[in-house]
């Protein structure tokens, strides 16, 4: 998020000066780390949580045609960095990789083909294919159907094949290098301690170096907080009144991942299934092709863990420090009405690694125990809010738009450019006006709703696709 957000600052207004702070050593190490996230280009053609079910059996398609339409954007605006030189070739950080569903049993199934009937009506899932028969299956991701039983439960699946695997990493390391280039400073090892508004309206900053401990401050007319977790305690020191009322609640993750030849060989899509009951979206079992740094994997999972830390190198004291009057009873609440969810982290957490390799089976039946390892993922500081636990994405902005920040999760890196564009309408709004012109040279699309004129949809997928090779 805010590397997107500082490429479209520099790109609009290249004389204005940047300024970006990073705890770590380095750059996405924390929720952009390629093995941290699912890498999933979220565009809504697999992720069953934005397709909900009504009591009459009908599918709401309005969110997966929203998510979808906000991925085209990304695209559109990587398309033209890789035009531009700031990034590299496509293939450094987006790989093409089927999307699909996968479900058992007669619900789950009637459930997919509504949801395949409904979708496959729209501009952006035409290309969208169902089937119940093992030997189609069989031809799209030969791990799920093999060593399957004729008495298994009945099965289905979709499939797109336009997805997309991101390395969500190597592009926020890419934008970010290409910043440093173009005169920004991106200051590594250095923590931000204060956020404090001036009388003239700008922010003083304080800082330190996490080596050395050397403080620093500077003064911003605007200031983007795009820490992950740590964004709300951030939030809440700055004092904006916008914050209140918010908390995090931390849920970790592991994968099991191999990299073994044959396997890697049968599998080349990204498989969702449905959630466990009680499990929280960005929990749904998916079987993953992932493609990092050149080298390709399988991951599975994630299996939920816990951690009172906001992120993988935050801090124990994390949970508790968030605390304030006006998020107390917010929190309360959730602890209160959310026992499918403590239930569900709790059976998590007991899992040895032979048991989740049996949950693997459910999707790889021919899954062994020793072809698998336990690789750790990011950390995810969930949103609470008014009572109730919130598995979206959600920019807190002041009212006077100089200071904005970014909580939650999924679909989180995906839709960042339709996010960050939201922000500088909000954040720069006297300026926006004078930057649509060059927006629409790197999103030519802006303000368009691709799902409603299929002749425009279909030329900007193809014009994307060409420039990120991901054709065929």
């Amino acid at each position: 998020m805010s590397a997107t957000l500082g490429t479209l600052l520099h790109e609009l207004q290249p004389d204005w000066k940047i300024v970006a702070y990073e705890r770590l050593s380095e750059v996405a190490e924390e929720s952009s780390n390629a093995f941290n996230n699912a890498g999933t280009g979220h565009s809504a053609l697999c992720e069953l949580n934005y397709t909900p079910q009504a009591a009459d059996g009908s599918v709401d398609v309005s969110k997966a045609i929203s998510i979808n339409e906000q991925f085209q954007l990304s695209r559109q605006l990587w398309s033209s960095l890789i035009d531009r030189g700031v990034l590299s070739g496509p293939d450094t950080f987006i790989n093409p990789t089927p999307h699909m569903t996968f479900v058992r049993g007669e619900k789950n199934v009637s459930f997919l083909k509504t949801r395949y009937e409904a979708l496959s009506k729209q501009t952006l899932f035409a290309d969208m294919e169902y089937s119940e028969d093992s030997r189609v299956i069989n031809t799209w991701a030969p791990l799920l159907v093999e060593k399957r039983l004729k008495s298994d439960a009945p099965f289905a699946a979709t499939r797109v094949t336009g997805g997309t695997d991101v390395d969500f990493g190597a592009l926020t390391r890419q934008l970010f290098s290409h910043l440093a280039a173009s005169g920004a400073q991106v200051r590594t090892n250095t923590e931000v301690r204060s956020l404090k508004r001036q009388k003239d309206g700008t922010w003083l900053i304080k800082s330190r170096r996490t080596l050395g401990h050397a403080p620093s401050e500077i003064k911003a007319r605007f200031v983007f907080v795009g820490a992950g977790g740590w964004a709300l305690k951030l939030l809440q020191n700055s004092g904006i009144p916008e914050i209140k009322g918010y908390g995090c609640f931390p849920i970790g993750g592991q994968w099991l991942m191999t990299s073994k030849p044959e396997i890697v060989a049968k599998h080349h899509a990204k498989v969702y299934s449905k959630a466990t009951v009680g499990a929280p979206p960005m929990s749904v079992p998916h079987l993953d092709t992932r493609v990092v740094d050149g080298k390709t994997s399988v991951l599975f999972g994630p299996f939920a863990t816990f951690s009172p830390k906001f992120l993988k190198n935050g801090s124990n004291w994390d949970i508790v420090t968030q605390v304030r009057p006006s998020n107390l009873f917010s929190m309360l609440k959730v602890a209160a009405t959310n026992f499918d969810l403590i239930k569900y982290l709790v059976s998590e957490l007991l899992k040895n690694h032979s048991r989740k390799v049996q949950d693997l089976r459910e999707l790889m039946p021919d899954a062994k125990d020793e072809d698998w390892t336990l690789r750790q993922a990011g950390q995810r500081a969930q949103v609470m809010h008014n009572g109730k636990l919130q598995f979206g994405t959600e920019v807190i902005t002041s009212a006077d738009g100089s200071i904005s920040g970014l909580l939650g999760a999924s679909p989180g890196a995906s839709t960042a450019v339709p996010i960050m564009l939201g922000l500088l309408k909000r954040g720069f709004a006297d300026e926006y006006v004078g930057w649509e012109p060059k927006l629409r040279q790197l999103i030519p699309t802006l303000g368009e709703q691709l799902n409603d004129k299929p002749e425009l949809a279909k030329e900007t997928f193809e014009k994307t696709s060409a420039v990120l090779s991901l054709q065929g």
